[in-house]
């Protein structure tokens, strides 16, 4: 059987260094793994809490018979030690002194939700089973005491704290355009960063991974908690009306019938839109997986279909991926959140400028994405800041119709530069010392080749071409670095669009990230059970956490059982 007929699992038990270094007969002479606490983090300010975590030891995993039967997070609080959570939980929280009430322990907290997320459940079940004398074994180990366990409303608190301490406003990133502006920080990132770094001193990630890293962003769609009522809500929508100013009203902007603002029930905010999640924004997402080139598409452009897309009234994630091509899985480097209308390149660019600072050992080679990531703020940042290769899909537009216009810009509607007589030059590729690709003619008018670009009242071979007396004897040399020579930057990408090292590049991440997105889905993400753009935000970049803490339980899993122990 070979590799391509294999599936993920089965690459990765064939994959000996992996087996060798995960299976945890070898591991447990290294466990606990710690949690990495960056150095400077100061201790958490607080004396006491009402629970408290200790990691309970790994004796439970050393009977061969249970890891037929435990889950994946189960497998995570025997193998990791959650302590050095605690400072870092203490300082994301906003805890600068241990004045006000006793909390509870944030690591307890931080399990307790892992544990309701893994198990798809509400808060109110998860309060149920934690309760329970079924699961009191795993109550303990969280650290609460039996029948001091947190509410609804702390479990609540817990989330919007973290949520609204996120952003970081002081030092924010600046895009380096003028209409991109600047964006906030996102201090939840560290959280995941620390996962990442977990996953490395286990041996997760294999070397040339992570020394020619493959990154992907890509966007999932999350409801909101509310229901929409007025697809046109805007911010101006939640400003109170005073007698001196109207609430202008977007709905009739456009010509529908709106809400005209005119009841007591509209005086803080219209009564059309949903308060609770006031940051939640209407979208219709027109995504297509079909080819242009399916068979089942009409030549009739009447006939074609134009599918009104999805229609989403909620929030948008922007994770950015890693892939390990060799064994097939992937991990969360960073995310952001967002209304779902908001613009994604913006926010993904911000992630790119500070993917070294959390990452500095990382060697980013290539960056693959969508369409909606071929703007030029993100081929710039991508090629100065992380100077790694574009693998981006193209943006169309009208110009590139028009072949003859290919000819006086130069190149093609792929990006591929052609000499003035119409012949498409050979790619000779690329120099990531001087992150620029090269193309030559090789002189193929005078090979019996047909010109890509007819051209009328030119004799083919062409005659006046200087290249074809010069001493050089690869022809006409054109070298493509950041930018083509009229300073366009839309088509211009590092590996050769449609070539086989493209869709390997590609398809490869872009898969990853729909792995990412279907994981999230599994556990009840897709329309969020929490209100409000604080809330979701902590939830969604915490399940990014727990969705790279059970690739390293799966990984692990797979190893044990794969193997007798040596």
């Amino acid at each position: 059987m070979t590799i391509s007929h294999l599936s993920p699992s089965q690459t990765r038990i064939q994959d000996a260094d992996l087996v060798e270094c995960i299976h945890f007969a070898n591991l447990q002479g290294r466990l606990p793994l710690t949690w990495p606490t960056p150095p400077n983090t100061p201790p958490s300010p607080k004396m006491q809490y009402r629970s408290h975590y200790d990691y309970p030891g790994y004796e439970k995993l050393t009977d061969p018979a249970v890891w037929e039967y435990i889950s994946s997070f189960e497998v995570l609080l025997y193998l990791i030690d959650f302590s050095g959570l605690r400072p870092v939980l203490a300082q994301l929280l906003g805890w600068g002194t241990a004045c006000g009430q006793v909390p509870f322990d944030p690591v307890s907290m931080f399990l307790l939700f892992g544990w309701q997320l893994t198990n798809q459940w509400s808060r109110a079940e998860t309060l149920r089973k934690l309760a329970d004398p079924r699961y009191a074994d795993l109550a303990a180990i969280f650290g609460f005491e039996e029948g001091f366990y947190p509410t609804e409303g702390g479990m609540r608190y817990f989330l919007t704290t973290l949520g609204q301490n996120s952003p970081c406003d002081d030092n924010p990133i600046i895009l380096g355009e003028e209409k991109a502006g600047t964006i906030a920080r996102q201090r939840l990132n560290e959280l995941i960063a620390q996962s990442v770094h977990l996953l490395r001193d286990a041996g997760i990630i294999s070397p040339q991974a992570w020394e020619k890293a493959q990154i992907c962003p890509d966007g999932m769609l999350h409801s909101a908690a509310s229901r929409l009522r007025c697809a046109h809500v805007q911010a101006s929508c939640y400003e109170p009306i005073s007698p001196e100013m109207l609430r202008p009203c977007p709905a009739q902007e456009k010509g529908k019938q709106g809400c005209d603002c005119d009841t007591p029930a509209c005086v803080t905010a219209c009564r059309s839109a949903t308060p609770c999640d006031a940051e939640a924004r209407f979208i219709v997402y027109s995504g297509r997986n079909q080819p242009k080139s399916s068979p089942n598409k009409s030549t009739d452009p009447t006939k074609q279909k134009k599918g009104r897309g999805r229609a989403v009234y909620g929030y948008r994630s922007l994770p950015v991926l890693l892939v390990d091509p060799d064994r097939r899985f992937h991990v969360v480097l960073a995310d952001d959140f967002h209304p779902a209308n908001q613009p994604e390149p913006p926010p993904v660019a911000a992630l790119y400028k500070q993917l070294l600072g959390w990452y500095p050992s990382l060697n980013v080679d290539v960056v693959s994405g969508d369409a909606a990531f071929g703007t030029a703020l993100i081929l710039q940042t991508v090629y100065h800041d992380l100077r790694a290769r574009r693998v981006i899909d193209l943006r169309t537009h009208d110009t590139d119709k028009d072949p003859f216009n290919w000819l006086l810009r130069g190149y093609d509607d792929k990006g591929r530069p052609l000499c003035p007589f119409g012949y498409r030059l050979i790619s000779n590729g690329y120099d990531p010392e001087r992150q620029r690709r090269k193309y030559f003619c090789n002189r193929l008018c005078q090979q019996g080749a047909e010109p890509d670009v007819a051209l009328e009242m030119v004799p083919q071979p062409p005659m006046d071409c200087p290249h074809l007396s010069s001493d050089n004897q690869h022809g006409l040399i054109i070298n493509v670095g950041e930018r083509f020579a009229d300073g366009s930057i839309r088509l211009v990408r590092d590996v050769l669009v449609g070539s086989p090292a493209w869709k390997r590049l590609y398809h490869r991440p872009r898969n990853a990230s729909e792995g990412r997105n279907a994981t999230l889905e599994h556990w009840g993400l897709k329309r969020l059970s929490v209100y409000g753009q604080a809330r979701g935000r902590a939830t969604i970049m915490q399940a990014d956490v727990w969705a790279n803490l059970t690739t390293l339980a799966r990984l692990v899993r797979e190893a044990t059982l794969s193997t007798p122990p040596p």
